[in-house]
């Protein structure tokens, strides 16, 4: 703590904990070291799988004020073949001209074990806003040469139906696993 600080706490009678002056451990996502993928099944025989690239974000690990936010961008999705990629990014599905941005707003956090977190929060998909838990794990920490950073990585299943995208029922199968991966740096 700073001395100038305890000294003032200490000669105005105010007991003042080293804590209550940390710096808050809120990080901001980098968008290259960190990712969003997903699989599909497609015809009930196999599935397709795709990212989004350049996800962006930030979380806070202070305890008792856990927070993360994660933003992806419709037109950035990637399942290597351009083709279906444009259909994609068509009205048929994501409509990322009138819907460009997936969103993820946590609501509230719980820890549920050793770097174990259930998040509840608002994931907006097609303009349309649920609420979606997701288990996600702290992978570490550490002061590195790119600043100090940390990183989650958590799976989820979403219905795409819940979020008005129905297009082609049993040719696309109607649950997505959500892989997702975040470091960020320190801000």
């Amino acid at each position: 703590m700073n001395t100038r600080i305890a000294s003032f706490a200490a000669f105005v009678g105010l007991s003042v904990s080293a804590a209550a002056f940390a710096p808050a451990a809120q990080y901001k996502v980098d968008p290259v070291h960190s990712f969003v993928n997903f699989k599909v099944n497609h015809l009930g025989v196999s599935y397709v799988w795709g990212r989004f690239d350049g996800p962006e974000g930030t979380f806070n690990t202070d305890e008792g004020k856990e927070s993360f936010e994660a933003t992806v961008h419709t037109d950035k999705i990637d399942t290597g073949v351009a083709k279906r990629d444009q259909h994609l990014k068509s009205p048929d599905f994501f409509n990322a001209k009138q819907f460009p941005e997936l969103t993820f707003k946590s609501t509230g956090v719980k820890k549920s074990g050793e770097n174990q977190y259930e998040v509840t929060g608002d994931m907006t998909v097609h303009g349309v806003t649920k609420s979606i838990t997701v288990t996600l794990t702290k992978v570490g920490e550490a002061k590195t040469q790119m600043g100090e950073r940390a990183g989650f990585d958590g799976t989820f299943t979403i219905k795409r139906s819940d979020f008005g995208m129905a297009f082609m029922p049993g040719a696309v199968g109607d649950e997505i696993t959500v892989y997702v991966g975040m470091e960020g740096t320190k801000e």
